[in-house]
């Protein structure tokens, strides 16, 4: 009797096997993929733009190869490393003043797409604090818009959090740090307004 299923079996251990292949070369791959994601990230903020583009390419190049490991059972071990590119080619625009990459242009799933985009309020939070540092509020009031933008076009997708593995969590992460950076801005500007005010009464008392 047991001749009978033989086949069966065997088809199956053959399956099984090219999925474990496949899942140890991903396992490893999009690893050093997310690695050159986040040294991309790490170079822009040190103004490092060259390397940073060379390591977004790189990782890029390596997800196309990627895919064509995971089909549709193993998608779920690069979401990761799709997320990290969306983050490191969004982050690059808001600093370049560009618009956001489309999804196609990264050849990423909705998903990744979605939820690296709120991954980069977080990077764009950093921005705006080197920003506010070197005394340039202006830019950091537009970034800080563009973070509120991500996110409000971000959240009416809330409603998939079943199926989006993470998304409620990563809006509620965006939500508060928004949240920090307004009350950092509204402070900053209350005090620009004093000091602006305190000038003038000066300047009426001298004439």
């Amino acid at each position: 009797m047991a001749g009978s299923i033989q086949n069966s079996l065997d088809s199956i251990d053959a399956d099984l096997k090219d999925m474990q292949e496949r899942r140890e070369k991903l396992i490893k791959g999009t690893r050093d993929a997310v690695m050159l994601c986040s040294k991309s990230i790490v170079a822009m903020h040190h103004g490092q733009l060259q390397e940073a583009a060379e390591n977004m390419e790189k990782a890029k190049i390596m997800l196309v190869e990627f895919r064509s490991f995971a089909k549709s059972d193993l998608y779920r071990y690069i979401s990761v490393a799709e997320q990290e590119l969306v983050e490191a080619y969004a982050l690059r625009a808001v600093m370049e003043g560009l618009p956001l990459p489309q999804m196609g242009d990264l050849a990423v799933s909705g998903p990744s797409y979605l939820t690296g985009l709120l991954d980069t309020v977080g990077e764009i939070k950093r921005l705006v604090y080197d920003r506010m540092r070197s005394g340039n509020e202006k830019d950091a009031e537009k970034l800080f818009a563009v973070m509120e933008e991500i996110y409000g076009a971000v959240y009416p997708f809330a409603v998939y959090d079943n199926i989006v593995a993470g998304l409620r969590k990563k809006l509620d992460v965006a939500r508060m740090l928004i949240e920090d950076i307004r009350a950092v801005v509204t402070e900053e500007s209350r005090r620009r307004a004093l000091i602006d005010a305190v000038g003038r009464l000066e300047g009426g008392l001298k004439d």
